[in-house]
C-alpha cells in the first residue's frame, strides 16, 4: 500500500481556490471568457473555481489531452482525446489545469487554442510543480506550488486512484 503525506488539507484547498476566484473575477470582469478545464483531472478544482468566481457571464468547457498513461512521469508524447465544442475566436480563454508538471501539455495547449484566435489565453493551476519544467511556461494563476514529488486526491490521480481524496497528499510508491 503507497504512503501518503499530506500537503494541503481541504480547508486550506478551500481558501487558495477562493483567492485565485478573486483574483481572476478581479482580472475578468469585463470580458467574454471561457474557463477551459483540462479532463480529467482539473474537474474538481474547477467545480470549486466556478462556484467562487463573482463573474455575472462566462462559459465553461472541457478539453481533454493524455500524456501520462500509468506512469507517474510524462510520456512526452500529448495527444488530444477530447475537444472544445465552441469556437473560442475572439474570446478570453483562461485554461484550467490540476498540476503543471513539464509544461508540456500545457505548451500544447497553449500553441492548439491560439491557432483558434482567441482575444487572449491564460492558465490557471492548482498545483505548480517546479521539479520537472522544461517548457518555461509560466502560469497566470497558482493555487500552490510544490518543489517536488507524485501529488495525488483533489482530483489529481495515479492509475486512475485517489482522485477522491479531499486533500493533496504526496504518494510514496
Amino acid at each position: 500500500m503507497p504512503e501518503l503525506i499530506p500537503v494541503l488539507d481541504k480547508d486550506t484547498i478551500a481558501q487558495k481556490v477562493a483567492d485565485v476566484a478573486r483574483k481572476i473575477s478581479s482580472d475578468y470582469q469585463d470580458a467574454n471568457l471561457v474557463l477551459v478545464g483540462v479532463l480529467k483531472g482539473a474537474f474538481v478544482f474547477m467545480a470549486d473555481l466556478i462556484r467562487h468566481l463573482t463573474l455575472e457571464e462566462f462559459s465553461v468547457e472541457f478539453i481533454r489531452v493524455a500524456s501520462y498513461g500509468s506512469g507517474t512521469e510524462s510520456s512526452g508524447e500529448i495527444r488530444m482525446v477530447m475537444d472544445l465544442d465552441i469556437d473560442i475566436a475572439g474570446k478570453d480563454v483562461l485554461v484550467v489545469e490540476d498540476i503543471l508538471d513539464t509544461g508540456r501539455t500545457a505548451a500544447y495547449l497553449y500553441k492548439t487554442l491560439k491557432q483558434r484566435g482567441p482575444r487572449t489565453i491564460k492558465l490557471c493551476t492548482m498545483i505548480e510543480k517546479m521539479e520537472r519544467k522544461i517548457n518555461h511556461i509560466k502560469p497566470d494563476y497558482v493555487g500552490h506550488r510544490i518543489d517536488r514529488g507524485f501529488i495525488v486526491g483533489y482530483g489529481l490521480d495515479y492509475n486512475e486512484a485517489y482522485r477522491n481524496l479531499p486533500g493533496l497528499f504526496h504518494i510514496n510508491l
